[in-house]
């Protein structure tokens, strides 16, 4: 069944953490919008990719250039059945936002499905939503997760509405649980195997 979805993105955000599941969700056949403050709907927000390379932190270039497609200011969260956060440098100031505050405390006061990914968790934090929770983030984000009340698990965790994982490396586990919090049903087969039948 066809679920709206609302992302919430910014200037700098994770690129394959916006874009993944922007287009995964789509492509199962779920309607998504994604939205940013202070921009209107077809203006863009810049992407930045990070990369591991063996550093103690990752590496940040430059991304692209991904359009909105739906006005913050002109949204009701109450339209949307799930909510996406994914991570990168925006969620640092996304927060200070008290729109996008009060739109995540909205997705968990209706215990609706919310996939938060790497430093996404911020934004949660900052709603002051987390208390309870078992959940994960990017690593360096742990102190702020668990300052804000919750448990700390290692790998992609599904704690009722919430599923976290630490980085775009956990899409494949962490899209799966957050479709089959949505009601899709993921199998997993041999695409080899499946390509030859």
């Amino acid at each position: 069944m066809t679920k709206d979805i609302l992302m919430i993105v910014g200037d700098f955000g994770e690129d394959y953490e916006i874009m993944v599941p922007f287009q995964t969700l789509q492509a199962v056949g779920h309607r998504v919008d994604a939205v940013c403050p202070d921009k209107e709907e077809g203006e863009t927000v810049k992407t930045a990719i990070h990369d591991f390379r063996g550093d103690q932190t990752y590496l940040e270039e430059r991304g692209h250039d991904f359009a909105l497609t739906a006005t913050m200011d002109e949204i009701d969260p109450a339209d949307y059945d799930a909510l996406v956060v994914p991570g990168g440098r925006a969620p640092e100031y996304l927060r200070t936002h008290e729109e996008v505050i009060e739109t995540v405390q909205h997705f968990f006061e209706a215990e609706k499905p919310v996939a938060a990914l790497c430093h996404g968790p911020q934004i949660l934090a900052a709603a002051g939503v987390l208390d309870g929770y078992e959940m994960t983030a990017y690593p360096a984000v742990r102190p702020e997760v668990e300052a804000a009340g919750c448990s700390w698990v290692d790998g992609v965790v599904r704690d009722g509405n919430l599923v976290t994982g630490q980085a775009w490396p956990d899409h494949p586990e962490w899209l799966a649980e957050f479709m089959t919090l949505l009601g899709d049903e993921i199998t997993h087969g041999d695409p080899v195997a499946a390509a030859d039948d």
